[in-house]
């Protein structure tokens, strides 16, 4: 697959070897985000070398490295290394003379620091002095959160605060989806995202199997053979260290358990012991906490989790349940079994791209700029999908996310509207004279649509081009 967006993030490492001056960028985020991609177009573009770390002992590794670097350093590997100290300082000696500033990337950075501790202080001496004299670019990365905030992010990190660059990678917005996958509709793109979320791995996968939505589905996931029908265990073991015990915390959030109460009472666990495994699984943007629109955040009497990744959520919402059947199951079984879970999944997807695009897509319209928009859930059993204010609180959007299976008639948009007018507003610190702004999202919009004052319908096409 081509390299898509990632605009930004190419443009701060391109700064760094634009700069005359010593720098380190420091890359992060979760697995199959194109990390590796991204730093490879940066160095093919830089006479830059690239090294990806492995679990081997840190002399073979200083082999591979040094072996690595030849491309730039003719006869650096010739050399026997006894550590790492020794390995830097001939590096920073042989650049300088080259008159080479890389790139250098060290891929996996956390792999190595399993295996040789001393590293992230060995590069901190290393930055400070023998890299910035010989004005090197340095690019460390690496997908397991916790050791890249135990040896870089936190204060009290060796390498803390060295960093020019901080670049956290997440999703590619839905808006590219269309051009990499080639999806005719904004409908199909919703579609697609519900399923493959915006991870570049799954896109390139699904890029490569020319089939239809659900064959695609079945070949890749579902299918025990299928290359992601594993993927959510492969992410939690290749977390250093390996966060495989979390796996039962989010089965019971697949299967419906989204209060802390229900979560430990599916599992069998005390509610205090779960504290911080849900804090990991939230740094590992596995899941998200969620707290009813204008409540306090820290209110965790109201406090939901559900599971952030559009895959994720699909895996353990279909697959996990049913592993079992599907490894018996043939394909049209299972695509069976996976229709009846696609309106649910559509639905929540929808609802999700619909309040992520209030601030952009606000920025169309006339008048006032909308903040990030929330939901609200009341214990009555009230709930409101969509809510967000004006900068200045004078005015109150609310919203109605509904995904249908056929495009909408005029007649249930009007009646609809009127629903949603008709529930009132959410209990919420408010101004008393605010004004009401009443939106319904829907997939497609009829034709000749007229709607008073203070209302709007907003469809998939919209969503998808205020996402990018």
């Amino acid at each position: 697959m081509k390299f898509i967006d990632r605009k930004q993030e190419l443009d701060r490492l391109r700064g760094l070897t634009r700069s005359s001056k010593a720098g380190v960028a420091v890359i992060w985020g979760r697995r199959r985000m194109g990390k590796t991609r991204l730093l490879l177009e940066w160095v093919d573009q830089h006479r830059g070398v690239y090294y990806a770390a492995d679990e081997s002992a840190g002399s073979i590794q200083r082999r591979y490295f040094a072996m690595a670097l030849e491309q730039a350093l003719p006869n650096f590997s010739k050399v026997e290394y006894p550590d790492w100290t020794t390995f830097f300082l001939r590096l920073a000696q042989d650049a300088k003379q080259a008159k080479w500033r890389g790139p250098i990337v060290i891929d996996e950075l956390p792999y190595l620091i399993s295996v040789s501790p001393e590293l992230p202080s060995v590069l901190q001496k290393f930055i400070d002095k023998d890299a910035k004299e010989a004005n090197l670019i340095i690019a460390l990365c690496g997908s397991s959160q916790r050791m890249m905030q135990g040896a870089i992010l936190e204060a009290s990190a060796p390498l803390y605060g060295r960093a020019d660059e901080i670049i956290k990678l997440g999703p590619i917005p839905i808006g590219y989806m269309k051009g990499a996958l080639n999806l005719k509709t904004p409908r199909k793109i919703i579609e697609s995202y519900a399923i493959w979320g915006g991870i570049p791995r799954y896109w390139e996968l699904l890029e490569k199997n020319k089939r239809t939505f659900l064959e695609a589905i079945d070949r890749i996931v579902l299918d025990p053979m299928g290359p992601l029908n594993e993927e959510p265990n492969r992410l939690l073991l290749e977390e250093l260290p390996s966060a495989i015990n979390l796996r039962p915390i989010l089965d019971a959030i697949g299967l419906g358990a989204h209060r802390l109460s229900e979560v430990a009472s599916r599992i069998g666990l005390p509610m205090t012991s779960l504290a911080r495994p849900i804090q990991r699984l939230i740094e590992l943007d596995l899941i998200q906490r969620e707290t009813p629109y204008g409540v306090n955040a820290h209110n965790s009497k109201k406090t939901l989790y559900k599971i952030r990744d559009p895959f994720i959520r699909f895996w353990f919402t279909v697959v996990a349940p049913r592993r079992s059947q599907f490894s018996q199951a043939v394909a049209i079984t299972r695509k069976q079994w996976l229709k009846e879970a696609l309106p649910y999944l559509f639905s929540i997807a929808w609802e999700e791209l619909c309040r992520h695009a209030i601030p952009a897509l606000s920025q169309g319209w006339d008048g006032e700029i909308y903040g990030q928009a929330g939901r609200f859930w009341h214990r009555q059993g009230l709930e409101w999908d969509i809510l967000s204010e004006s900068e200045d609180r004078s005015i109150l959007l609310i919203g109605e996310a509904k995904w249908t299976a056929k495009p909408p008639t005029a007649a249930f948009i009007y009646k609809t509207i009127e629903e949603l007018k008709s529930k009132g507003t959410p209990p919420i610190k408010r101004h008393s004279n605010v004004q009401l702004l009443h939106i319904l999202f829907v997939p497609e919009k009829p034709k000749q649509l007229k709607m008073p004052q203070g209302v709007k319908v907003i469809d998939a096409k919209e969503i998808v081009r205020a996402l990018k």
